[in-house]
């Protein structure tokens, strides 16, 4: 227990926090991509075997690309409980509509060929559309929900309560500035969508994907920034006030909190971090420019970067505060006042360290078998297509 010892409660904590975001990023950049071409197809594929070539570009895939949601829900309830139990259960109907879509996803992968008639394959294609389009826009409603504050607090006993009536813990999600993140959200992965399309497909799919994608980044740097001229300008952030200790036990009524001038004072207090932002609207034009060019693996690689930079930014935002409390800011919870025990977080470091890296190579040894691109050839002469 050496090594325990040399990583102070302090330094799993933040070490956590880091790999919450890891997880939520890898999920981002590999399902992301899997959502908007669901959303995209629809509209990149014309005839049948378009939609098919689409489909078949992710679905050999996505399966493995979903293992990031599952480790970060994992990741969330061992290391970050309070948070858990908080986010699972006020957002409980928000994430039952995206667990919903989650389900129709493999139904319809498995199901559309299984019927040679136009109606059937069309209502299969809807419903992956909806089992793309829905999840990103939501996951980004959840995010400005965050960022604004959600109406919970602790008792005494810290059981906590989540305020408001049944529907409104739906209804109540989508307020302008929540929406305009899921917009932010949606465009982002369709435009990761179109840049995985652009390199996987040819021919007229990938024409639509370049126009489709290209649109869409434009749309998710004007939103993402009109975002941030928002945060700058309407919303009031959080900061904790007083003396606390960052290595003491998990008890969120033992800090004080108060809504402060903006969450941008972050930006004064650590320049750094400025470097996500401008990664992310600078990605997202660099997207918009390979597509337009016609550039295939640097689009792509692009379009990861600004996934990484938005995503980034919202985290450094807003440290050490993970979900902050809109109707009791003291009840708000932080990297310092949310997580498991010292023990708890270095055996779960240990089996990350062990467990991560075969997870990353078995993912990049699939990606480089499945390398190429999925032609019209393929999905109707390849007996192995099924899609």
């Amino acid at each position: 227990m050496i090594l325990s010892e040399l990583l102070s409660y302090e330094t799993l904590r933040v070490i956590w926090w880091l790999l919450l975001g890891v997880l939520l990023i890898g999920f981002a950049l590999t399902d992301g991509f899997d959502m908007g071409v669901g959303a995209l197809i629809p509209f990149v594929g014309r005839s049948d075997v378009e939609r098919r070539v689409a489909i078949n570009t992710v679905g050999p895939v996505w399966e493995g690309n979903q293992v990031w949601f599952i480790l970060g829900g994992g990741a969330i309830f061992a290391a970050w409980p309070p948070l858990y139990a908080v986010s699972f259960s006020g957002f409980y109907l928000a994430m039952f509509v995206v667990l919903a879509a989650f389900i129709v996803r493999p139904v319809a992968f498995k199901y559309r060929s299984k019927r040679d008639a136009a109606a059937w394959r069309s209502a299969w294609d809807w419903a992956l559309f909806a089992s793309g389009a829905v999840p990103a826009l939501l996951f980004g409603v959840a995010v400005g929900n965050v960022i604004q504050g959600v109406p919970f607090h602790f008792t005494d006993d810290l059981h906590s309560i989540y305020e408001g009536v049944w529907y409104a813990k739906f209804i109540g999600l989508l307020d302008p500035f929540s929406i305009l993140a899921g917009v932010v959200s949606l465009a982002m992965l369709v435009m990761h969508g179109g840049a995985w399309l652009t390199l996987k497909t040819e021919g007229p799919v990938q024409r639509r994907a370049r126009s489709i994608g290209s649109v869409a980044a434009l749309v998710a740097v004007a939103a993402y920034v009109g975002a941030g001229v928002w945060l700058a300008l309407g919303i009031e952030g959080f900061r904790i006030v007083g003396d606390y200790a960052t290595g003491g036990p998990s008890n969120p009524l033992h800090f004080q909190v108060e809504r402060s001038a903006s969450w941008l004072s972050a930006y004064a207090d650590r320049p750094w971090i400025a470097i996500a932002p401008a990664l992310g609207i600078l990605g997202g034009l660099l997207t918009f420019a390979g597509l337009r060019a016609g550039r295939e693996v640097s689009t792509l690689l692009f379009s990861k970067l600004s996934i990484l930079g938005v995503i980034s930014s919202v985290g450094l935002t807003m440290f050490p505060f993970i979900m902050p409390s809109s109707s009791d800011p003291r009840s708000s919870l932080t990297v310092w006042n949310s997580s498991s025990s010292h023990l708890t977080l270095f055996i779960m470091l240990v089996c990350a360290l062990i467990f991560m890296p075969l997870i990353l190579a078995y993912t990049a040894w699939v990606y480089k078998v499945l390398w190429g691109k999925v032609t019209e050839a393929d999905v109707t002469e390849n007996s192995h297509s099924v899609y």
